[in-house]
């Protein structure tokens, strides 16, 4: 794979830059800029070396499409020129006739061909630059035009921060030790491959949040009406794994809030978030450790359950400061430090949701794979 740190002449180069700025807005203002100030490097690297930026993302919600035009006022805001982009067929136009300046094009979403990886609409994009540099990890594991059909039209190479998300989570692949994985949040088919990975490689696997449900009713234990995946995972090949750790207590809910060992549960309760005890737990190994790789929240951290996610992130920093080597990443993950404003307390924090779980279960990406076989 090239990189893009080894191109030694870029000046006056277009550079087509795929990045991530899928990040929240609410009423035209981005909420959390995480995303976007990860790539300020890349853009000062690129105007040092005279090159002409044309930058292109994805942006989605739940309901529907969004534009990217408050992103581009937002870089405004942070010291950079930048032109938004209604129609990339006018990119070329705009760029020829500006100088130390960056474009933005509109939400790449927006074109059927984006989702299905479409060679047609890759080549119309691969035409506004000389150069395709890939700057977005976190959608990395989507065969998507802009990250995998475009690298057949263009010198393809990979971007700053994307080599640091690759030389930063492959050394979970051999850490130091005692090595802790906490791993959080819901959506057991997507975690489970990194549990059977994991356990092999961590002297410890917390397995967290919604998570945790599965492996409770694989005890027999009841779990009332909490979050469960359906599927038969065949977890009882983990159970009684002595590198395997499970909440000990939880946060309940039925009309109260109570906190209950989680062999307490009653049929009519619902667990929210890890307890006073599993936190204690987590505690005493995060002190002992020397590499935490950590993905996913403790509770149902949208609806409100956070304090036991939030007393997690700080022990984790803290343990960071004492030289401890700590990789984060994952959407709630991220807006936890971001809340608590200690993004910089870590060894690493990922973009990377999806694409950090696939990278470190498989060692690679459809991106990455797609600036492989470019030539």
């Amino acid at each position: 794979m090239k990189y893009l740190r080894n191109i030694e002449k870029l000046e006056g180069v277009k550079i087509l830059l795929r990045l991530d700025l899928n990040v929240p807005i609410q009423n035209d203002v981005v909420m959390d800029d995480f995303r976007i100030r990860k790539i300020l490097p890349t853009i000062s690297y690129l105007q040092k070396k005279k090159a002409k930026i044309i930058m292109m993302s994805h942006i989605e919600s739940s309901t529907h499409h969004s534009s990217l035009s408050p992103i581009a006022e937002h870089i405004k805001k942070m010291g950079i020129e930048c032109v938004f982009v209604k129609n990339y067929k006018n990119a070329l136009k705009e760029i020829e006739k500006l100088d130390n300046c960056v474009i933005l094009l509109e939400n790449l979403r927006e074109h059927e061909g984006e989702m299905k990886n479409d060679r047609a609409f890759a080549r119309e994009l691969a035409s506004l630059g000389d150069i395709y540099v890939n700057e977005a990890f976190a959608v990395s594991h989507r065969e998507h035009a802009s990250i995998s059909a475009i690298t057949e039209f263009l010198p393809s190479y990979a971007g700053l921060l994307f080599e640091e998300e690759i030389r930063h989570l492959s050394t979970a692949f051999n850490p130091d030790h005692p090595f802790l994985f906490i791993l959080g949040g819901a959506k057991f088919e997507t975690k489970l491959p990194l549990i059977e990975k994991f356990l092999n490689i961590a002297d410890k696997v917390f397995v967290g949040g919604a998570l945790a449900n599965n492996f409770f009713k694989e005890q027999g234990k009841e779990i009332g009406e909490s979050v469960v995946s359906e599927k038969n995972f065949n977890l009882s090949r983990f159970i009684g794994n002595p590198r395997l750790l499970l909440p000990i207590d939880a946060v309940v809910v039925d009309g109260k809030t109570l906190i209950k060992n989680t062999d307490n549960i009653f049929s009519d309760e619902t667990i929210y978030d890890a307890g006073p005890e599993t936190i204690k737990l987590l505690e005493k190994e995060i002190n002992s450790a020397k590499y935490i790789l950590w993905n996913g929240p403790l509770g149902a951290y949208e609806q409100g359950f956070m304090q036991p996610t939030l007393d997690l992130a700080k022990m984790v920093a803290e343990s960071t400061l004492n030289g401890t080597k700590s990789i984060l990443g994952g959407g709630d993950t991220l807006a936890t430090i971001s809340h608590l404003k200690i993004e910089d307390k870590f060894t690493f924090v990922s973009t990377g949701g999806g694409a950090m779980l696939e990278f470190l279960a498989d060692g690679t990406l459809v991106g990455i794979e797609a600036l492989e076989k470019s030539n």
